[in-house]
């Protein structure tokens, strides 16, 4: 089952077919050749107009290049092959040396919360790609994910005082169970109120669900 912030790899052939359903895309700059130098594509939520059954996936151009956010779809027989997550340790010899510190204190949080944290945004482009997507306005984003079970005070909590102090800014989302995601900083600046409602990322598009139907315990800053 994919899940929004999946890579892909695709085929040739594939990545082909899909050019010639949106020949306005095969003309940009990198378009053409993306799949057969082997640099993958990220599953996106779903949008009026995609197929479906078949693969909704996205990737943005570099800032260079005019950092456009495409969006496209695979037919369901495509070939697509789902990759591993990118982790934030193994992306971190990609991040600028002003970065490292954080990045330290980031792995560390991931490890006494128990969470492995993996990369999306302008960090994982530039990893997976080596083309520079980087820029002295970017942020880190990172993908937290969480059980049902666990308190994820503790972790907004401390995401919130490391971004307060950091070069850099922090942003990123807490994937739940079933795939939905929601942004750490609304959750964050939201009330304690099991009541509350939050805006909720699915592959289907956007929802509010309240705080109740998210977490087990109340998430609060102390």
């Amino acid at each position: 089952m994919l899940h929004r912030h999946d890579l892909l790899r695709v085929e040739p052939g594939a990545w082909d077919a899909m050019l010639r359903c949106n020949p306005h895309l095969a003309d940009l700059p990198l378009v053409a050749d993306w799949a057969r130098l082997n640099r993958p594509v990220i599953v996106r939520r779903r949008m009026a107009g995609d197929y479906a059954d078949g693969v909704p996936a996205a990737l943005p151009l570099p800032p260079d290049y005019g950092k456009r956010r495409l969006a496209f779809s695979f037919a369901s027989g495509a070939v697509v092959t789902v990759l591993p997550p990118v982790l934030l340790r193994d992306a971190a010899s990609t991040a600028p040396s002003a970065w490292h510190p954080i990045v330290a204190a980031l792995l560390n949080v991931g490890k006494a919360e128990g969470i492995t944290p993996r990369v999306f945004g302008s960090l994982l482009w530039q990893h997976v790609t080596g083309l520079s997507y980087l820029t002295q306005r970017s942020d880190i984003d990172l993908l937290w994910s969480i059980s049902e079970e666990r308190s994820v005070a503790s972790l907004v909590e401390r995401l919130f005082r490391l971004d307060a102090d950091a070069s850099v800014r922090l942003d990123g989302e807490l994937e739940l169970p079933d795939g939905a995601a929601v942004n750490w900083r609304e959750l964050a600046r939201s009330g304690a109120n099991l009541r509350d409602e939050l805006l909720v990322k699915t592959m289907d598009g956007v929802e509010i669900r309240t705080r109740a139907a998210l977490f087990r315990t109340p998430v609060s800053l102390s």
